[in-house]
C-alpha cells in the first residue's frame, strides 16, 4: 500500500496538505509564521494520539467493554540541537466509565502500543513513549434552577 500527502507552500510558513479529500494547515508561530495551524512535529504527536486511539476504540469495542469516552494527553520533550526531535514522549489514556475493567483496558492499550499503532512504532526507533491510564467514574449531573 501507498499513502500519498500532496503539500504546498502558501506563504510564510504555511503549507497546506491535501490528504485524500482533506486539506490540513500546517504553520508555526513567531516572527516568522502566522500560527494559521499546528506545527509538524505537534502534528506528528495528533497523529500518534489518533492512532493509538482508534486501536484502544476498536479493541474495547470488540472486547465489549462498556465506555463512555476516551481522551489523550500527549508532552514531549525536545532536543535542544538539531535536528530538534522527542527525546521522550509521555502519554495518558483517560477513559470514562463506570465499573471499568481495568485489565482489559490495559490489553487494549498495551496491544496498540506494542502491536498496531504504526505511528507509535515510528516513533519509537527514535523516542520512548512512556503512557499511563486514568480511569474516569461517569457520573450523572443534576442542573440546579
Amino acid at each position: 500500500m501507498i499513502h500519498e500527502v500532496n503539500t504546498s507552500w502558501k506563504n510564510k510558513m504555511a503549507f497546506d496538505s491535501q490528504i485524500d479529500n482533506h486539506t490540513i494547515r500546517i504553520d508555526t508561530g513567531g516572527e516568522v509564521g502566522d500560527d494559521s495551524g499546528p506545527s509538524p512535529k505537534k502534528m506528528l504527536l495528533a497523529s500518534l494520539a489518533g492512532c493509538t486511539g482508534m486501536d484502544v476504540v476498536s479493541l474495547l469495542k470488540k472486547m465489549r467493554i462498556p465506555f463512555t469516552g476516551l481522551e489523550m494527553d500527549i508532552d514531549a520533550d525536545l532536543t535542544d540541537e538539531h535536528p530538534k526531535v522527542y527525546s521522550e514522549i509521555r502519554l495518558i489514556y483517560r477513559i470514562f466509565g463506570k465499573g471499568l475493567d481495568h485489565d482489559k483496558v490495559k490489553k487494549a492499550i498495551d496491544l496498540s502500543q506494542e502491536k498496531y499503532c504504526g505511528v507509535s512504532a515510528m516513533l519509537k526507533k527514535n523516542s520512548p513513549i512512556l503512557y499511563s491510564i486514568e480511569y474516569v467514574e461517569d457520573f450523572i449531573r443534576k442542573e440546579i434552577n
